[in-house]
C-alpha cells in the first residue's frame, strides 16, 4: 500500500466516522489527533502534579500534623481519571493583635514574605484588636518562612480545602460546596454523603478534553451573535453516557461565590424552553409509529396561513410548496404540514407520545437542577401549536433523550453522568426499528439537501443529520422578538452514536461574521442573513464537529 492509499477509511455502509481526505477535504489526520491528545495531556498533567503536591504536602503546628477532618470529600475523576475535584490539606494563617509586641515590627517582617498584599488594610486590622486571617490556603513556602519568625500572635489553622483545577469548566455539572464542605450545588449535592462518607472516587462519564474544545466554541458563539448564554450536550445514543455538558456563562469553583443572578443557570437541565422546529421530529416519528401516515404520505393544497381560535399559524417560509409529502414537511420544516400530521394523529395519541420519550414530565437525574416542563391544557389548538414546537415547553437533558430514543433504533435510555451506571440496564423498546431507520434517513437528508435547514453542518466525513428550531422567547408569559435557537444533531447517521445539541440563547444577527462553506466550492458568504438556528446554531455545531470529531473517532468508536 502506497502514501496515498494510506488513509482511514470507516465505510459508511459500516455505519463508522469517513476520514478520507480526498472526499471530505478536510485537514484533519490522527498525527493532528494525537498532537490534540499530546497537548491535553500535558495540561492534565500538569493539574495532577499540581494536585499531588498539595495533598503530599506536610504542613506542622505547634507539634500536630494536619489529619484528614469530617469534611474530607472523595475525589471526583473524568471518565479518563483526571481530577475534576479533589480534597487537600492546607492552613490558613491569621493574627490575634492582642498577643503582638511590636506591630511596626510584625508588619516588616510580613512585607517580606508577602510583597503584593496591601498593608494599609492590614495595619487597620491589627489596631482594631480583633483576630483576622492574613492568609488563607497558605503555601507550604510560604508557611515555612511564617513559622521562622517565631512571633505567637500567628495562629496556624489547619483545614482540608476543596480545589477544582479546571476552575469553569465543570462548575454547573460539578457545583459548589460550602464553608463547612458541605455539597450545595451539582454533583457535590447529590453525592454529598457518598463523597463526605466514601473513600473511593466518583468516576464520571464527562471527557475533560472534548468539554474543553465544545466550551471554547461556545464562548466564541456568545461573542460572535452577542448572546445571553448557550449550552450544549454530547451524549452517547445507545448506553446514555454524558461525554459533555456546557452551559454559559460560568463560574469559577474555587472562589465560592454565592450565584443570584438566573443568567448562571444550568441551560442544559434545568432551565425551560420552547425549542420550536426540533418537535416537528416527535409528530412525524408518531405518525409514523401509529401507521397514520408514511413518509411518501402527499399533503395537497396546504395553505400559508391557518387560524385557530382567532389565531393564525403561519409558514416561517412563504415559498414552501402548497403540496408537500411527510419527509418533506420535515426536511422544509413545515409548520402547516405538522400540524396536518399532528391532526391525523389526534390528541391522546399525540400527548402519550410525548410522554414515553420522556418530553413532557420532569426527568429524573444525577443533578438536583432539573427543570419541570410548564404544564399543558391539551385542546385543539394546542396540538396544532405543539406538532411544530411552540407553545410546549422541555429542557435540553429531556431533547437528548427523547433525539437518542428516536434515533437509536428506539430504545429506552437513561441519561447518566456516572460511568458505568448503565450497563446493566435491560433495553426496553419504545418505537419501532423501522421508524428510527426512516426518521435518522431524513435527518441526515435536512443536513445534506438543498432544501434543507441545516446545510452548515454538512461537514464531509461526519454523516452528520439534525433538525434546527427557532422559536420565540416567553418572557413574563409574554411573547419577545428575542430568540432561541437550536440544533439537534445525529452522527453518524447510518449507525447513530452520538448526539449533541447546541443552543443559543438571544443571538442576534452579526453583519461582519464570514461563513465558509463546506462543500468544496469554497464559496464565502459575510454577514448572517437570517436570525435562525439555521444560520447560528448549526454554524457552531459545524466548529464543535471539526474539533471533536478526530477525538471520538480515536477514542469512542469501533474500528474492528
Amino acid at each position: 500500500m502506497n502514501k496515498s492509499e494510506e488513509k482511514l477509511i470507516i465505510n459508511e455502509y459500516e455505519s463508522e466516522f469517513v476520514f478520507k481526505k480526498n472526499i471530505s477535504n478536510l485537514n484533519v489526520s490522527f498525527n493532528r489527533s494525537a498532537f490534540i491528545f499530546f497537548f491535553f495531556i500535558l495540561i492534565s498533567l500538569f493539574f495532577s502534579i499540581k494536585i499531588f503536591y498539595y495533598g503530599s504536602v506536610s504542613y506542622k503546628s505547634n507539634g500536630f500534623e494536619i489529619e484528614k477532618k469530617k469534611n474530607f470529600r472523595a475525589d471526583i475523576l473524568d471518565r479518563d481519571g483526571s481530577f475534576i475535584a479533589k480534597s487537600v490539606q492546607t492552613i490558613n494563617v491569621g493574627i490575634n493583635p492582642n498577643k503582638v509586641k511590636d506591630k511596626k515590627k510584625l508588619l516588616l517582617k510580613l512585607k517580606l514574605i508577602f510583597p503584593e498584599k496591601n498593608f494599609n488594610s492590614i495595619e487597620t486590622k491589627l489596631k482594631s484588636n480583633k483576630f483576622f486571617y492574613l492568609e488563607k490556603k497558605i503555601s507550604a513556602e510560604e508557611y515555612d518562612k511564617v513559622k521562622l519568625l517565631g512571633e505567637k500572635a500567628i495562629e496556624y489553622e489547619p483545614k482540608i480545602t476543596r480545589i477544582y483545577p479546571y476552575s469553569n469548566l465543570f462548575s454547573h455539572l460539578v457545583g459548589q460546596i460550602d464553608e463547612d464542605s458541605v455539597g450545595i450545588s451539582g454533583l457535590e449535592k447529590s453525592f454529598n454523603e457518598k463523597l463526605m462518607s466514601e473513600k473511593d472516587p466518583l468516576l464520571l462519564t464527562v471527557d475533560t478534553n472534548i468539554q474543553y474544545l465544545i466550551r471554547e466554541e461556545l464562548l466564541k458563539a456568545n461573542k460572535i451573535f452577542n448572546t445571553e448564554g448557550s449550552a450544549s450536550i454530547l451524549m452517547n445514543i445507545n448506553n446514555g453516557e454524558i461525554i459533555s455538558l456546557v452551559s454559559t456563562p460560568d463560574f469559577d469553583l474555587n472562589k465560592r461565590e454565592s450565584l443570584k443572578d438566573k443568567k448562571f443557570i444550568n441551560r442544559v437541565t434545568k432551565g425551560v424552553y420552547e425549542f420550536g422546529s426540533v418537535f416537528k421530529t416527535f409528530t412525524l416519528a408518531n405518525g409514523l409509529s401509529n401507521g397514520d401516515i408514511n413518509v411518501d404520505t402527499e399533503f395537497k393544497n396546504l395553505p400559508k396561513t391557518i387560524y385557530c381560535a382567532g389565531r393564525s399559524i403561519r409558514e416561517y417560509d412563504e415559498n414552501i410548496p402548497d403540496t408537500l409529502t411527510a419527509e418533506e414537511i420535515l426536511i422544509r420544516s413545515g409548520n402547516i404540514g405538522s400540524v396536518r400530521i399532528a391532526q391525523k394523529i389526534g390528541i391522546e395519541e399525540f400527548s402519550n407520545f410525548l410522554k414515553k420519550i420522556g418530553v413532557l414530565n420532569k426527568t429524573q437525574f444525577e443533578l438536583e437542577e432539573v427543570g419541570t416542563p410548564l404544564p399543558i391544557r391539551w385542546g385543539k389548538c394546542k396540538l396544532a401549536t405543539a406538532s411544530f414546537g411552540h407553545g410546549i415547553t422541555t429542557t435540553i437533558l429531556q431533547l437528548a433523550k427523547a433525539y437518542s430514543i428516536i434515533t437509536n433504533g428506539g430504545y429506552e435510555i437513561k441519561p447518566t453522568l456516572i460511568k458505568n451506571q448503565n450497563q446493566n440496564l435491560r433495553r426496553k423498546r419504545i418505537i419501532k426499528e423501522d421508524v428510527s431507520k426512516k426518521i435518522n434517513s431524513i435527518l441526515r437528508k435536512i443536513v445534506k439537501s438543498k432544501i434543507g435547514t441545516a446545510n452548515l453542518a454538512n461537514i464531509p466525513g461526519y454523516e452528520v443529520g439534525g433538525k434546527t428550531g427557532t422559536a420565540q422567547k416567553s418572557i413574563g408569559g409574554v411573547y419577545s422578538k428575542e430568540k432561541i435557537n437550536t440544533f439537534v444533531s445525529i452522527f453518524p447517521i447510518s449507525k447513530p452514536e452520538f448526539v449533541i445539541i447546541v443552543m443559543l440563547d438571544e443571538p442576534k444577527i452579526n453583519k461582519n461574521y464570514i461563513y465558509e462553506y463546506k462543500d468544496g466550492s469554497g464559496f464565502k458568504l459575510k454577514g448572517t442573513p437570517r436570525n435562525t438556528a439555521g444560520w447560528t446554531s448549526v454554524e457552531i455545531t459545524g466548529k464543535i464537529l471539526e474539533k471533536i470529531g478526530p477525538i471520538l473517532a480515536t477514542k469512542y468508536m469501533d474500528f474492528k
